[in-house]
């Protein structure tokens, strides 16, 4: 990979990174509800997915979903029924933090945990498979060593997409950080983004 591609793959990255979607959703309210550096957790379960995704295309199984209507819109619906679930189950959860104050000590999830949440909001997005399925040929020459030039892909997207999420949409939910401290505020939050993944499983129907 010259160069002057590498530098147009890393542009668009950055663009398609600061992107907000599901991914960011995540982070953010990852970030908010166990703090920023345990939001990595969740962050490196979504890029495992976007691995997947650029793996399925290189595999050629990118392009049978693509043309495959019912396996795309299998797809679709599963992972709108998922950011749908998630969204429930966020508005619906009970605050961690029991009193006003800052003396309780709320129970943290598990590393696993935010990985897994990560890796199935990334992955039940069959858009991402086809928006790949246009996005990687771009920049993969067929005289050339396909397994260099996917791996250096593979790189750049995830590096990238981790800095945007951990160092942008993750540190922005910083200041709020305070008012999840208290069971209101939590409850509050856990609405706005139960709310956020239910819009996007939304978009994700109605958007074609």
């Amino acid at each position: 990979m010259t160069l002057t591609v590498w530098s147009s793959l890393l542009a668009a990255c950055v663009v398609i990174s600061l992107t907000p979607g599901a991914g960011a959703i995540n982070t953010m309210s990852n970030a908010l509800n166990e703090g920023w550096r345990r939001s990595i957790w969740g962050v490196l379960g979504q890029q495992s997915a976007l691995v997947v995704h650029v793996v399925i295309v290189a595999a050629g199984v990118g392009l049978l979903v693509a043309s495959s209507p019912v396996l795309f819109e299998t797809i679709r619906y599963l992972g709108a029924a998922y950011l749908v679930f998630l969204g429930v189950r966020m508005i619906v959860l009970r605050p961690a933090v029991t009193e006003d104050l800052d003396a309780g000590t709320p129970q943290r999830e598990s590393a696993w945990s935010m990985v897994r949440r990560g890796f199935w909001v990334n992955l039940l997005n069959p858009k991402a498979i086809v928006f790949f399925l246009a996005f990687v040929p771009q920049f993969i020459r067929l005289d050339r060593p396909p397994l260099e030039q996917y791996l250096i892909l593979i790189a750049t997207v995830v590096i990238v997409d981790v800095l945007v999420m951990w160092f942008f949409f993750a540190a922005a939910a910083k200041p709020f950080r305070r008012v999840v401290r208290t069971s209101r505020g939590q409850k509050t939050m856990n609405i706005v983004f139960g709310s956020l993944f239910i819009a996007v499983a939304g978009l994700l129907l109605l958007v074609h």
